[in-house]
């Protein structure tokens, strides 16, 4: 019903306004299919040099990219891409930072500039000496000191996000931080009770996006209680339905009723849930019957980065791609290849797996970021 719903609306106007400086409006009458696709991906940088690639994160930093340079604007010209996310290793200083905002943005069809700003060890900005930012030890020790110190703290943060021109925060953690053996997640969730995570993360959340900056709720469906690191391989929790509703999922209300536009899966498998191992960035029975149906979502819903050892290790990234759009995520995130993802999608499209209403829907959500 949705999809037909956009697709009768969209047939009247297909105008959708976009806000960057100039004011542009996204005329999705007049996009190629393969503009539509590229506008579902969210990138490093790195993503954007014509024939580069590389098989790990170190590699990346060795390379040290932080400029756009003119070949990688004639890739962003024919694959527009929806997104751009910095890490810690493309920022060196506020000039730099600065020019390379400027040029991000400048990209063809402004792309949106994110980056994971949570606060805590998870703070690409804070953590660089020659930014002189406020650090912060954890969420954990936020939430400790009560609800006033989270809100200054976030406050603090999406302040300076919007001084240097950020769009997206993949800011808070409302993982429930519930499994002592978990080595991914810790002291980045404000609490092993759910009720306090709630809490904490609606106060971040209102706070950040106040100074302007889209906020996004991670890890859906919760990493809180898993061992695993899904930037490895496979994770998994034994929650039933049931168990998660009464823990996990009590964070994620509490940040859709506070106004969260954007929410980010995990590539956590739910066999007690689902039947499967299939990740959850990857299960309709997760991302359309629990946070579309039962929570009642209706925002954005990005993928966890798709590069990541859980994806990786069982799926070709085309293929995860396309299976992450059936599944129900509008922006795929961090994938090594997104030319050949983008022409996947176009295929699939073409071949008539995959809805071209399904891309449309997809894109309607995203705009209400700009």
């Amino acid at each position: 019903m949705r999809i037909n719903l956009f697709t009768a609306v969209s047939a009247v106007c297909c105008l959708f306004q976009a806000c960057s400086g100039g004011g542009s409006v996204l005329d999705l009458s007049g996009m190629s299919l393969k503009e539509k696709a590229s506008r579902l991906f969210i990138v490093r940088p790195e993503a954007l040099i014509p024939g580069f690639t590389w098989e790990n994160d170190q590699e990346l930093v060795e390379l040290g990219l932080k400029e756009i340079s003119g070949s990688m604007r004639e890739v962003a010209e024919e694959y527009p891409v929806g997104g751009v996310i910095l890490f810690a290793h493309n920022i060196s200083d506020e000039t730099q930072l600065r020019r390379l905002e400027k040029d991000i943005h400048g990209l063809s069809g402004r792309p949106l500039l994110c980056i994971d700003e949570e606060g805590g060890r998870v703070a690409r900005l804070a953590n660089n000496d020659a930014f002189g930012l406020p650090r912060y030890e954890s969420m954990t020790a936020l939430a400790k000191d009560g609800p006033r110190a989270v809100k200054k703290a976030a406050k603090s943060i999406g302040r300076y996000l919007h001084k240097y021109g950020f769009d997206v925060d993949f800011a808070p953690v409302a993982d429930v931080n519930t499994n002592p053996e978990n080595i991914v997640i810790g002291p980045r969730a404000f609490s092993d009770d759910p009720e306090t995570a709630g809490k904490m993360v609606q106060i971040y959340l209102k706070a950040l996006q106040k100074q302007g900056v889209t906020g996004c709720l991670k890890h859906f469906p919760g990493h809180g209680d898993t061992k695993a690191d899904t930037h490895l391989g496979y994770a998994v929790s034994y929650k039933t339905r049931e168990e998660l509703l009464s823990c996990e999922m009590i964070p994620f209300k509490a940040g859709i009723s506070a106004g969260a536009r954007m929410i980010m899966s995990a590539h956590v498998s739910l066999p007690n849930v689902t039947g499967t191992e299939t990740p959850s960035t990857l299960s309709p029975d997760v991302l359309q019957g629990i946070l579309r149906k039962d929570l009642g979502y209706d925002g954005v819903i990005i993928t966890d980065a798709l590069e990541m050892g859980a994806i990786t290790s069982a799926y070709s990234i085309d293929e995860a791609c396309i299976l992450a759009l059936e599944a129900g995520a509008d922006i795929l995130l961090c994938v090594r290849n997104y030319r050949r993802c983008v022409d996947a999608i176009v295929a699939a499209v073409e071949s008539g797996r995959i809805p071209e209403s399904r891309i449309d829907e997809s894109l309607a959500r995203i705009y209400r970021l700009r």
